[in-house]
C-alpha cells in the first residue's frame, strides 16, 4: 500500500484550515486517513503549524511520500532534517548524540529566523499603522483649515454685502419723501378746489345780506317829524 503525507482541507469558505495526515494514496483528498500528524493554518502571518515531528519522521522511515506542500511544511518544522540525520545514524556516519546536537542547532537557527520575521512583520504593521494615522491626521487638519478658510470667505462676503443693504435701507426714506412730494400738490389742488367751490357761496350770502343795510336811508323821515314838531 502506497502512503502519502498530505493536507486534508477543513475550515470555512475562503478561510481554509488543513489537517496534515498520512493517508492511502488511493483515498480521496478529504476521505479516510491513517493518522493525523498535525494542523496547518495559512490564515495567519507567518502561518501556524502544529506538527508531531516524531510521528511524521516515523512515516517517512516507513516510506511515506509527502506531497509538495506537505514536504515544505515538514522541511519548515525540521522533520526532513531529522529524517536525514537518522539515516546517517543508521549508516554509522553519525552518533545519536551528534545527530541530536545538529538537529537542536538547526531548530534554534530556524526559531531565530522565525522570530526575526515575526518582529519584522510586527514592525511593518506598526509603521503602516503610524503612517495611516499620520495621513488621517493630515487629512483632518486639511479639512479643518478648509473649514476655517470657508468661514473667513463667508464673513468677508457678509461684510461686503452689509453696505449695500444699508444703502437700500437709506434710500427708502427718499422714496417716502418723493411720495410725499408727489402727494402734496394733489392735496393743495384739492384744498384750492374746495375753497374755490365754497367762495361763490360766501359771496352770494354777502350779496343777499347787503340790501338790508342799504335800506337805512329811510331815516330822514324822522328828521322831518322833528322839524314839524319844532314848527
Amino acid at each position: 500500500m502506497s502512503v502519502k503525507i498530505r493536507l486534508q482541507r477543513h475550515g470555512k469558505k475562503q478561510k481554509p484550515f488543513y489537517w496534515i495526515v498520512a493517508a492511502d494514496a488511493r483515498s480521496k483528498r478529504d476521505g479516510r486517513y491513517l493518522e493525523k500528524l498535525g494542523t496547518y493554518n495559512p490564515n495567519t502571518n507567518p502561518a501556524t503549524i502544529d506538527l508531531n515531528i516524531d510521528q511524521a519522521v516515523q512515516w517517512l522511515h516507513n516510506g511515506a511520500q509527502p506531497t509538495d506542500t506537505a514536504r515544505a511544511i515538514l522541511s519548515y518544522k525540521g522533520a526532513l532534517m531529522k529524517h536525514h540525520l537518522d539515516g546517517g545514524v543508521r549508516k554509522g556516519a553519525l552518533t545519536q548524540e551528534q545527530a541530536d546536537a545538529k538537529l537542536a542547532k538547526w531548530l534554534e537557527e530556524k526559531a531565530n529566523k522565525v522570530t526575526a520575521k515575526t518582529e519584522g512583520l510586527s514592525k511593518a504593521q506598526a509603521d503602516a499603522k503610524a503612517k495611516a494615522l499620520k495621513a488621517e491626521k493630515a487629512a483632518s487638519d486639511k479639512r479643518a483649515a478648509a473649514a476655517v478658510e470657508a468661514a473667513k470667505v463667508e464673513e468677508e462676503v457678509a461684510v461686503e454685502e452689509a453696505p449695500e443693504v444699508a444703502v437700500e435701507e437709506t434710500e427708502a426714506p427718499e422714496a417716502v419723501a418723493e411720495v410725499a412730494v408727489e402727494e402734496t400738490p394733489a392735496v393743495e389742488e384739492t384744498v384750492a378746489e374746495v375753497a374755490t367751490e365754497e367762495a361763490p357761496a360766501a359771496e352770494e350770502v354777502v350779496a343777499e345780506e347787503t340790501p338790508a343795510v342799504e335800506e337805512a336811508p329811510e331815516a330822514p323821515a324822522a328828521e322831518e317829524t322833528s322839524e314839524e314838531t319844532e314848527a
